[in-house]
């Protein structure tokens, strides 16, 4: 029940749920009419689901695209270079910081064309879409599992400081955290 995925170009899903009300079930309105809200709700219902899956299409894309770039030059003979070391070091820490310069000519270009990286941007964060942001989130929370002492919230309070976020968008990260990937009530943010 309830929507299918459409592409863009392809017809208005239809409405599959039944809805039943009752003959009562509409009211006089202000004008002293007769007047069911019933068809407006479900025109907002498939007008929110048509909004819905056209981002939910737009992160899709993004799945294939992710960090193409690392897998050709200029970037490729430096991720084979330094990658293996940096799953070893701390986020943050002043040898992670050392590999960074050193992947430097790769990281230039892999800003440049991945907006999922706020360095994307003239703006930094402040430039980057919705969509930007959920495949930046998912990115930082994927590279936490490649080190060994990866963990999301150091990482969300870490970014917080190096690309000056809000703490409303720091806590939508935890909360995020906190209902899609965390695993047991022990492993919630701390407020």
């Amino acid at each position: 029940m309830g929507f299918q995925p459409v592409m863009a170009n392809q017809r208005r899903p239809r409405f599959t749920r039944r809805v039943k009300f009752e003959s009562n079930a509409m009211a006089i309105n202000m004008q002293g009419k007769k007047y069911s809200s019933v068809p407006e709700t479900i025109k907002h219902i498939l007008q929110v689901g048509e909004f819905i899956n056209k981002i939910a299409m737009l992160l899709i894309s993004r799945i294939y695209e992710h960090d193409k770039s690392k897998l050709e030059e200029p970037e490729l003979r430096y991720f084979d270079a330094h990658s293996q070391r940096l799953a070893g070091l701390t986020y943050g820490s002043d040898e992670y910081k050392q590999s960074l310069k050193e992947l430097e000519p790769a990281l230039k270009h892999h800003y440049a064309v991945n907006r999922h990286h706020p360095e994307h941007f003239e703006n930094g964060i402040r430039g980057m879409t919705l969509i930007d942001i959920v495949e930046m989130f998912c990115d930082w929370y994927a590279s936490t599992k490649r080190h060994e002492d990866g963990n999301i919230m150091r990482s969300i309070e870490m970014c917080q400081k190096r690309f000056d976020y809000s703490d409303d968008l720091k806590a939508i990260f935890e909360n995020t955290y906190n209902e899609i990937f965390a695993e047991g009530p022990n492993v919630q943010a701390k407020p």
